[in-house]
């Protein structure tokens, strides 16, 4: 365990002093970069640069949060030269720049200590008859006895070095990575109110395509069906004295499409709520949505407790929606649904064995499912490399 931690802290080290010389070559040439504005190259240059620059500072939030077990929001940047000088995201790119290239070089080379001391170490010990002038812990070995002794306590220190403040210095330059390009309050704020807008216009976008397929199901079903009752009706009113047969054969017609339209009309009521759900709750109608499936799964539902009717609705959709596009195009043996609380988030996860490289176009509905969820404020993830798995996850905010 320890040794583990400390191996992985060492790659942290080694790679910041790697991206710390970098550091060390960049800031100088963005220095030529903000001179050349004078004479207009640079108008064009330093915006190109701080691009770059912020893809590598996004990088380093990723892998920082990674080894912190921290999740990180993607910060987006800007162009335009105008728009780079008056940009938080610049100055706060430019401000980690100048850090890293002085703590990052230094908490480096000390990993790098850490690291090869060691087997440096043992190689000291080792090659002192054969290397005149070598040094165990500063001190050159007038003898094995010497060379052994020293080699203790340099091989003590070393050690404790690589598996007690390798870890922590890796620690330390994560946390000042992050907190140098962590956005502000104000930004946050921005990011969370751009998002909010984003969702809103793509739920109201859904909820007036739902609309107008309701409107469009009722016109061309329902309705077409309740006119062609009326006709009949009305006919068979006009020849039931004169042809009784006729006129029975008519009601027995409306009846029959009367029946039909209750169907179409029942079609319509499950697309804006499906009765399974008050029925059975979300893990009866998920289970049998696993049940109808085409291809063989297996449906895992934990203890939902209280959850709103909106974000049923949505959830079920959502599986409904996954397990129709792994019947169609997946090409998958089998798949598993796996819905669960944790806290005040309904978590859900649909995965199938098939051949993958599903995208959110096409026709697969995955599209239909991010705008459902979104306008709940939910997050959807969709992981579907080519050869398979496809692993959607939907996470829906319900309360507590």
């Amino acid at each position: 365990m320890y040794l583990r931690s400390a191996l992985r802290g060492a790659g942290v080290l080694l790679l910041a002093l790697v991206t710390a010389m970098a550091a060390l070559v960049a800031l100088p040439l963005l220095v030529v970069c903000g001179l050349l504005v004078v004479l207009v190259a640079g108008v064009v240059l330093l915006p190109a640069a701080m691009r770059l620059l912020h893809r590598w500072t996004e990088w380093e939030r990723r892998r920082a949060g990674r080894y912190l077990g921290v999740p990180v929001t993607p910060i987006r940047s800007v162009s335009g030269f105008k728009a780079v000088l008056r940009s938080p995201v610049t100055w706060r790119d430019l401000r980690w720049l100048v850090v890293h290239a002085l703590f990052g070089l230094v908490t480096g080379l000390l990993g790098l200590a850490g690291t090869l001391g060691v087997p440096a170490t043992l190689a000291s010990v080792v090659l002192w008859p054969l290397v005149p002038g070598i040094s165990v812990l500063g001190v050159v070995p007038s003898g094995w006895g010497t060379a052994l002794g020293l080699g203790a306590v340099q091989l003590v220190l070393v050690g404790a070095l690589l598996v007690w403040a390798v870890p922590a210095l890796a620690k330390a330059q994560a946390v000042v990575s992050l907190r140098l390009l962590a956005p502000s309050e104000a930004e946050r704020l921005a990011h969370r109110v751009d998002e909010l807008a984003e969702t809103r216009a793509g739920a109201l976008e859904a909820h007036g395509a739902e609309l107008r397929r309701i409107e469009r199901d009722l016109h061309d079903g329902t309705q077409a069906q309740l006119v062609s009752i009326a006709l009949r009706l009305g006919i068979a009113e006009k020849t039931a004295t004169s042809d009784p047969e006729a006129a029975l054969r008519l009601v027995r017609e409306a009846r029959g499409g009367a029946e039909e339209a209750m169907s179409g009309l029942r079609d319509v009521v499950r697309t804006l709520y499906p009765p399974i759900l008050a029925d059975r709750g979300l893990a009866g109608a998920v289970s049998a949505l696993g049940a109808r499936c085409a291809v063989p799964t297996q449906v895992f539902a934990g203890e939902l407790g209280e959850v709103p009717a909106a974000v049923e609705a949505a959830a079920y959709f959502a599986v409904a929606e996954s397990l129709t596009n792994v019947a169609k195009h997946s090409g998958a043996q089998r798949a598993t649904v796996a819905v669960g609380r944790d806290g005040g988030e309904l978590r859900i996860e649909v995965v199938d064995d098939g051949v993958g490289g599903a995208v959110e176009t096409g026709g697969t509905g995955l599209t239909g499912i991010r705008q459902r969820v979104a306008a709940l404020d939910g997050r959807t993830e969709v992981r579907s490399p080519v050869g398979g798995p496809t692993r959607v996850e939907v996470v829906l905010p319900c309360g507590f």
